[in-house]
């Protein structure tokens, strides 16, 4: 079994899917947490502890958030919010 070759039209591929642009709209969001944080707290928490502390306190919501952003700018009525 052969592998395609590692061509920039793969690479183009991968940027432009929806799954990869999340992933970095989610690492954006986790970055800003980790600056205001640090600033707060006056250290460098680092990048491991603001992801933690990101996706327990607001991962939830911002996905909510983006989904109904997204929904919206695609023309689609907002998603229903996750019941718990």
């Amino acid at each position: 079994m052969t592998t395609p070759p590692e061509g920039s039209g793969n690479r183009d591929f991968v940027k432009q899917s929806s799954l990869y642009q999340e992933f970095l709209a989610e690492r954006e969001e986790i970055l800003k947490h980790k600056w205001i944080e640090s600033e707060r707290l006056g250290y460098d928490i680092g990048f491991e502890r603001a992801l933690l502390d990101w996706i327990r306190k607001h991962r939830d919501s911002w996905r909510a958030a983006r989904r109904a952003q997204l929904a919206g700018s695609a023309g689609q009525p907002p998603a229903e919010p996750a019941k718990k």
